[in-house]
């Protein structure tokens, strides 16, 4: 645990890259979705932004940055590949968390302040995070972790097989989806599928999303043990 530890420490030396940037661009992008609908002359009862997945898409880069950039010197210092990949979801364990109380807070602030004055919902997103407090950070906890994770995997195959190895696998994932579609076709399953999706709660999609972390995370440590660096 304690080399587990000294991995995710590792990491937090770029801070840029982990705390400062994720944070910064967030805000940044909060600043200008105010400034916006400050001098909107009529707006819309419901104002949603969809900023905040600024946050969820530099999370998915810190994934990638954590297994290109960050793992050549790791393993250098003697670290294990096990040691170093199960430092790093550590690592995304704590940020996730970090960040997901991050969302309730600011969201109760927005509550309390009526949408920051203007009747915005920043922090709000529809039906995924506007629920109670618990439920939104469970759900955004969940969310972040699985970016990264799923970053960490995308960062592992261009170690792994360079430019074209991340081409094949997103084409693979592409494959996945339109056998899917092919097989939802066949079976004359579209209205299943839309009455999974209409009746399907919030807790539900959390829990699948809980899933598909554990499978890029498994993903990802199989990758990892074939790397070379």
């Amino acid at each position: 645990m304690n080399t587990l530890v000294k991995v995710a420490r590792y990491h937090l030396v770029d801070r840029l890259q982990f705390l400062v940037l994720p944070v910064g661009v967030t805000l940044f992008a909060f600043g200008v979705n105010l400034t916006i609908f400050a001098v909107i002359p009529e707006k819309p009862e419901e104002n949603y932004s969809g900023g905040l997945f600024t946050l969820f898409v530099f999370m998915l880069v810190c994934g990638a940055l954590s297994m290109t950039k960050s793992l050549p010197f790791g393993l250098a210092l003697g670290v294990s590949r096990r040691s170093y990949y199960l430092g790093t979801i550590l690592l995304v364990t704590g940020l996730a968390a970090i960040y997901a109380v991050g969302i309730v807070v600011f969201q109760a602030i927005e509550e309390a302040t009526g949408g920051w004055g203007l009747g915005l919902n920043y922090f709000r997103v529809p039906w995924l995070l506007d629920g109670p407090w618990y439920l939104t950070l469970l759900t955004s906890f969940v969310f972040l972790t699985l970016m990264f994770v799923y970053g960490m995997w995308y960062g592992l195959i261009y170690r792994r097989a360079s430019v074209l190895g991340v081409v094949l696998f997103a084409a693979a994932q592409v494959l996945v989806l339109l056998a899917g579609v092919l097989l939802l076709s066949w079976t004359d399953s579209w209205s299943k599928l839309g009455t999974f999706f209409s009746t399907v709660t919030v807790a539900g999609l959390t829990g699948v999303l809980a899933v598909l972390v554990g499978v890029a995370a498994a993903g990802g440590f199989a990758t990892m043990r074939r790397v070379t660096v």
